[in-house]
Formats: structure tokens, sequence, C-alpha cells
């Protein structure tokens, strides 16, 4: 996923004016690629990757930038305490659970997120009738192999979102890999 930040990141995180959004956590951020291009195009925001201990310190040690301008924190979104923020990235996330398990999380982080605040999930976006485009068909084929997720049409997201909380749902096909959605609370 780090090179395919690196190429299509600046597109996914300037998709939407997020200039508002003071402090944001990228939950699951792995590396930190995303949040790096996250945070060049919004320097005024602090941005924070939230993931697993073990990830954390291999990103740290092998993707570590002089004077980065990401912070890292270890922990387990499922399991621990989000931390406050006005925008949580989810990206590559959803896709991989059945929507039980996401309406869990995004319960979770509608609690966590300050009122105002929002989620931005990047996501491969089928179209709404599942024929397409055939890169998210691939990608949801792979996750139904390896993982209990699929990809979704922006319609599935929207009814998740508005389930958990979250409204005024914006979708924005990027033209690359991945597209974005934006919801808040």
């Amino acid at each position: 996923m780090n090179s395919s930040w690196v190429l299509d990141g600046h597109d996914i995180v300037t998709a939407f004016n997020l200039s508002g959004f003071q402090k944001i956590v990228d939950l699951g951020g792995c590396t930190g690629a995303l949040a790096r291009e996250m945070a060049k195009a919004w320097p005024s925001s602090s941005v924070t990757v939230l993931d697993l201990p073990q990830v954390v310190e291999a990103a740290q040690k092998h993707f570590s930038q002089e004077e980065d301008a990401v912070d890292f924190q270890s922990g387990d979104f499922f399991s621990d305490e989000i931390p406050p923020a006005d925008l949580y990235v989810l990206a590559r996330i959803i896709h991989d659970w059945p929507e039980e398990k996401c309406v869990t999380l995004l319960k979770k982080i509608h609690d966590s997120c300050r009122p105002g605040g929002g989620v931005l999930l990047v996501e491969a976006l089928l179209f709404e009738n599942r024929r397409g485009p055939v890169t998210a068909q691939i990608f949801s084929l792979n996750m139904l192999v390896q993982t209990e997720g699929r990809e979704r049409p922006p319609s599935e997201y929207t009814r998740i979102l508005e389930k958990t909380g979250f409204h005024n749902v914006q979708v924005c096909r990027t033209g690359k890999c991945y597209d974005t959605i934006l919801a808040t609370r």
C-alpha cells in the first residue's frame, strides 16, 4: 500500500477540502505514506497514524523520514480507545470486514469524533450495478478469497455511515484505483 499512496495519495487527500479538520488520525495507516500526503496537502493540520504496535515499530524503523510531520501511536482500533480527532481516515480498512464489524467500528469512531468532525473512507468503489470498474471487481474478488470483506458501491457505504450516525455523505471518484467518501458527525 505504501507505493499506492505515493502514486495516488495526493489525489485522495485533496478530493475534498479538509482544511477545517485540525486533528487528523489515520486508523490503520501502516507506513504513514497516506498520512504524509495528508500532512503535505494540509500543513496546518496535525496528522497521527494509529496502528498495531508491531506495525508502528516497523514503520518507524523502515519508513521514518527526517522532519516527519506525522506522529505514530500504537493501538488496536477495535479493542483500544480511539484518540479524539476532527477527522478519521480509514484507507482500505472497511472493505476487509462484513457489515456488522464495519458498523461496530464506525459507531466507535462516531463516538470518538469531535462535533463537526468526520470520517474519510478510501476504498475502490464499485458501480451501483456492480458491473465495474474492473479494478474494484478484482479487489472485491480478492477480499472474498482472503478476508471476510468485499468492495461496495457508494450507496452501501452511505447506508452504513448513516446507520452509525454520520450524515452529509459525499462521494468523490478520483479516477485512480481508490475513491473517497467523506461523512460528518
